[in-house]
């Protein structure tokens, strides 16, 4: 798989390896941003932006390893529902339901997509999303050989 295909892609598979070299990069800019946008070199507007470019990417990436597992790249949504019940504010509801809103269910969301994602092995062989993973050829020049 090209770099291309790896991060702009909604096709094809990846596997658990090609998942952690992305969230290496990803946390790596993430960081970068934040050193820039802290120290005033870099406009808090741009540093969003960037953040923003980079969802692209990320989606594209954990739908390829949702793939390789053999689950439907809608699954990502999870995570975005993860993060919208976490950011939620659920002080007006019972202590429970704040709990259970606010908390426990974005743990067990989070929790099941880490284990989805990172922990379990992909599909062997041929699914219903294509060929088994192959590897993300980061060489600059393809290998055509």
């Amino acid at each position: 798989m090209t770099l291309q295909a790896w991060c702009f892609s909604w096709q094809g598979r990846i596997g658990r390896r090609d998942l952690w070299v992305w969230l290496a990069l990803w946390l790596m800019l993430m960081i970068l941003l934040l050193a820039l946008a802290d120290r005033g070199w870099l406009s808090t507007q741009t540093a969003a932006l960037c953040v923003v470019c980079l969802l692209w990417p990320s989606g594209a990436v954990v739908v390829k390893r949702l793939h390789d597992r053999n689950k439907s790249g809608w699954w990502g949504l999870l995570l975005i529902v993860a993060w919208i019940l976490l950011a939620g504010n659920w002080d007006t509801l019972s202590p429970e339901w704040h709990v259970a809103l606010g908390r426990f269910i974005p743990l067990l969301i989070l929790i099941t997509m880490t284990l989805e994602l990172v922990v379990f092995p992909g599909t062997r062989g041929e699914n219903r999303f294509g060929k088994a993973a192959c590897a993300v050829n980061y060489r600059r020049r393809p290998d055509y050989q």
